[in-house]
């Protein structure tokens, strides 16, 4: 076998990460070897694998899904925004340059397109199958000329493509004969059918419009995917997190302890790896919202200022909101707060930065001992080491250099008083240190909270992924999606006018 498939969306959110991650988890339970692909994503949440190579984490997740490594094949090409139009271009795991986004479509993605071929004609030589995600929608007819994710990957590599739908937002219908519709013949061709998402209500109710809309295009629903809490893995887009809602939609267990914990996240601006936090919300009794005013600190037993692609912009955020002052009267008052990556830097006392955001001196909050000189060349490591007694794993990606000039050494950062910080991404995700982490801050905080003896943020993860893989086994063909995936899109697939514009 050396199938594939293109999983592809009406819209931007419509839930192409995770049918992806649930086809890819369903197929290695019947075990085919599989792996995950995305030719280019556009996220500030990222991940460096085991050679040092940072990709999207929504692909990273996805290889979990697989049950193998993660590697910069899945995800060759990643746009890293510095602001709103302009992008750090990452090409197979390293950083190349910015490029604004009329310069990046304006002729360098298509010159991609050659390499993420390579990639993926790389990968389906060693899986039995290869599952790619695209971006956006396939319909963006404006950038179809330089497309290399969407159709323009399909084309190149002869993919069956699947166009998922959210129906949560309504629409759906119309999005998916509009989706077809605004599609060249060549294009038309490859698109299979449809997977309806996040569907609530009786199915019965929906088979007449799925009837039409076969009818309307000649291709078929391959699945209606019901609408169920908490299955969103790693997001790709820092940028659209709410910064009222919780971390995720799961329940909240009840504390072990007396108290529950209450963790203050900054929503810093390009903020990016928020995902470090998930770990401390899978903690039962730890509560975790993200704040943009000061006076939202005040009842917050620990605070967490998380990475960021611009720490000078997100320093003078904070000091226009009136969270620095906030910060440094709460380190004053030897009250918890964490600093990870840029939110460690911004903890310091000097940065000298004429790469990011290129204004030299800057100076910090002045909370931690430390001087951070931004070098050219990005730091990517998966390092391990001890902390508070316990062994801790992580992975780097910055490009500020930190000298620690005191405190107490923490993860290759450091501690004063109640201040933490690291450049370590991921360090809550080791469960002995988390553990003993909450123990600190509630200590410090005078609350009575106890961690749970037996969370496991990786056992919690695979049951999340096989929540994913059970939702397309149940609610999915899966066998016209195993001929999908094995023998390509159906022959004689109908044109829907009015087709691309010349």
């Amino acid at each position: 076998m050396n199938g594939g498939l293109l999983v592809a969306g009406t819209t931007s959110d419509a839930g192409k990460s995770v049918v992806t991650a649930g086809i890819c988890r369903w197929l290695v339970r019947q075990g085919v070897k599989v792996a995950p692909f995305k030719a280019q994503n556009m996220s500030l949440n990222s991940f460096v694998t085991r050679e040092g190579a940072e990709i999207g984490r929504a692909q990273a997740m996805q290889a979990q899904a697989c049950r193998i490594e993660p590697t910069a094949l899945m995800n060759p090409v990643l746009l890293k925004p510095g602001g709103e139009q302009s992008s750090q271009v990452v090409l197979l795991g390293k950083p190349v340059g910015e490029l604004s986004a009329r310069g990046y479509h304006g002729g360098r993605q298509r010159r991609l397109l050659g390499t993420v071929l390579d990639c993926l004609a790389e990968l389906r030589g060693t899986y039995d199958a290869v599952i790619c995600e695209g971006a956006g929608s396939p319909a963006e007819i404006n950038l179809r000329r330089t497309d290399i994710v969407n159709m323009g990957i399909a084309r190149g590599a002869r993919l069956p493509v699947l166009v998922v739908g959210d129906i949560d937002r309504g629409g759906v219908f119309a999005s998916f004969f509009g989706t077809v519709a605004l599609l060249s013949p060549e294009d038309q061709e490859l698109v299979a059918g449809f997977l309806v998402n996040k569907f609530r209500g009786d199915v019965g109710l929906l088979e007449p419009g799925l009837d039409m809309l076969h009818g309307l295009t000649g291709r078929r629903t391959y699945g209606v995917l019901p609408f169920r809490h908490g299955l969103g893995i790693d997001e790709e887009d820092g940028l659209r997190v709410s910064l009222r809602g919780t971390v995720r939609e799961s329940t909240v267990a009840p504390p072990v302890g007396e108290d529950v914990l209450r963790v203050a996240v900054c929503a810093i601006p390009l903020m990016s790896n928020f995902t470090d936090v998930d770990a401390l919300a899978a903690e039962p009794g730890v509560v975790v919202r993200f704040v943009d005013r000061p006076e939202e600190l005040a009842d917050a037993d620990l605070v967490v200022i998380p990475g960021t692609r611009g720490t000078v912009r997100a320093l003078q955020w904070l000091r226009e909101r009136g969270l620095a002052d906030a910060l440094v009267r709460r380190a004053a008052e030897h009250r918890p707060v964490l600093g990870i990556c840029g939110g460690f830097q911004i903890l310091g006392e000097h940065i000298e930065d004429e790469v990011e955001s290129r204004q030299g001196h800057v100076d910090g909050l002045g909370i931690l001992p430390v001087r951070v000189r931004f070098a050219r060349e990005k730091t990517l490591t998966r390092p391990s080491g001890q902390a508070l007694g316990e062994h801790v794993d992580g992975y780097e990606i910055h490009h500020g250099v930190a000298t620690v000039e005191g405190g107490e050494p923490f993860l290759d950062g450091c501690r004063a008083g109640q201040t933490w910080g690291t450049h370590w991404h991921g360090s809550l995700e080791s469960d002995g240190f988390r553990r003993a982490f909450l123990r600190e801050v509630a200590a410090a905080a005078g609350r009575r909270f106890v961690p749970a003896p037996d969370t496991s943020f990786a056992a919690l993860r695979e049951e999340q992924l096989d929540r994913l893989g059970d939702l397309i086994e149940q609610h999915a063909d899966t066998d016209a999606l195993w001929r999908l995936i094995e023998s390509g899109a159906p022959q004689g697939l109908p044109f829907i006018p009015p087709g691309a514009p010349a």
